[in-house]
């Protein structure tokens, strides 16, 4: 189905925006001084919501995790009609451990036309201002419903969101689109790179370290494999087709973390590392880790002949899907006449948006607020940036046709 929006929802770039409402404020305001680090319980945040959509009559579906802990919140604005529209949103922050903010991270101070706090900009902004306008979706005149999905723990490798998902579908909901309201200055961003995160321990055999014949050093067999990657990476840069637009056009592979070794004299019988691939949405992030898997099993055999429990183990931390939309799509036509712009981005960071995309529904990423601004110290989200946000939720309130 297309989406064709009223002609007059969204102003343009040259037209002076109305102030942000008093409501909308209060409602963000709110939800960033609830600390929702992703280390923390996020259910003060969901029940909050949940109480607010109830008083409008709204009842919300909560999915939780193994602990109930965390929830997700998914709730239809519309109930009956024939297709929706979801608007999502993570709850969960980064930390700001060892940061020097200026400001109390969880105050919502609005200072010098910006709004600051945890979380302000990724992406409560977003979240608060869609739920400023439940009232008006539900009296809405839409042939669509909106849906509003609210997920837990996607700083941590989007991991909420598949529960919700899949929910979604076990209930048999189709929705028509999704517009993940992630940080893009609202200009409407139609792919972004993948996220793939692993842990590799290596087992080797301790000696004195006069003695290494007799022993497996771990930390060496290690760095083979980092080397790998390494090299791996210097093939992407070199080789790989480019996607322009990327700020990095190619994709990546680094290593961020490593442990071995207990000291000098001692040839280390244990070594970690954690590694990630960010891939192009052209590139197969698997096949990457499948090479890696590969060069490591062929490294074990003369590892086990001196120990025969030496080898390598991997854990998967993370699997964010790369997401590749097009500026083409009704969803993204949709976004880019609500947010009033005929442009469109690609985003170095990682989203729910292939997800949902890998589900089957036409999404897009466009929210307040730029990523620059995200997880740093005095994080903020401008109210030029939130009136923005304010008129792409009223131009959607005020959207008519589906044909």
């Amino acid at each position: 189905m297309a989406l064709a929006p009223s002609p007059t929802l969204a102003p343009s770039s040259s037209v002076a925006l109305p102030a942000v409402s008093p409501r909308a404020l209060e409602l963000i305001q709110a939800l960033v001084r609830m600390n929702t680090v992703s280390d923390n319980s996020n259910l003060e945040l969901i029940h909050f919501v949940r109480d607010e959509l109830a008083r409008l009559g709204v009842a919300s579906r909560i999915t939780t995790n193994a602990g109930k802990t965390k929830a997700n919140l998914f709730a239809t604005l519309g109930e009956g009609k024939p297709a929706g529209i979801i608007l999502s949103g993570h709850t969960d922050t980064v930390p700001w451990d060892g940061q020097d903010w200026t400001l109390d991270p969880l105050s919502a101070a609005i200072e010098g036309g910006r709004l600051y706090g945890r979380g302000s900009c990724d992406m409560k902004g977003f979240i608060g201002m869609a739920l400023a306008h439940a009232g008006d979706f539900l009296n809405s005149q839409a042939p669509f419903a909106l849906h509003l999905a609210l997920s837990y723990d996607e700083e941590v490798g989007c991991l909420g969101v598949r529960e919700l998902i899949a929910d979604m579908k076990d209930a048999g909901i189709a929705p028509l689109a999704c517009i993940v309201g992630e940080p893009t200055n609202m200009v409407p961003a139609t792919a972004h790179k993948g996220v793939y995160r692993y842990k590799c321990c290596v087992r080797g055999k301790e000696a004195h370290s006069s003695l290494t014949p007799q022993s497996v050093n771990a930390i060496e067999m290690a760095a083979r494999v980092v080397g790998k990657l390494r090299d791996m990476a210097e093939g992407f840069e070199a080789s790989e087709p480019r996607y322009e637009g990327f700020d990095v056009p190619f994709s990546t592979a680094s290593v961020g973390q490593f442990h071995g070794g207990i000291a000098d004299n001692v040839v280390p019988r244990d070594a970690e590392f954690r590694y990630e691939f960010r891939n192009l949405p052209t590139a197969d992030a698997h096949a990457m880790q499948k090479e890696i898997l590969a060069y490591a099993q062929r490294a074990q055999p003369a590892m086990q002949k001196v120990a025969p429990d030496a080898g390598f183990s991997f854990e998967t931390i993370c699997e964010v899907p790369a997401f590749l939309g097009s500026a083409g799509d009704d969803v993204t036509r949709l976004a880019q006449r609500l947010a009033g712009t005929r442009e469109t981005t690609l985003v170095a960071f990682g989203t729910e948006a292939g997800l949902f995309k890998g589900a089957g529904i036409p999404t897009v990423v466009c929210g307040p607020g730029s990523i620059t601004q995200a997880h740093q110290p005095d994080e903020f989200v401008s109210l030029e940036q939130l009136a923005r946000c304010q008129a792409f939720m009223q131009g959607l309130v005020a959207t008519r046709q589906i044909a």
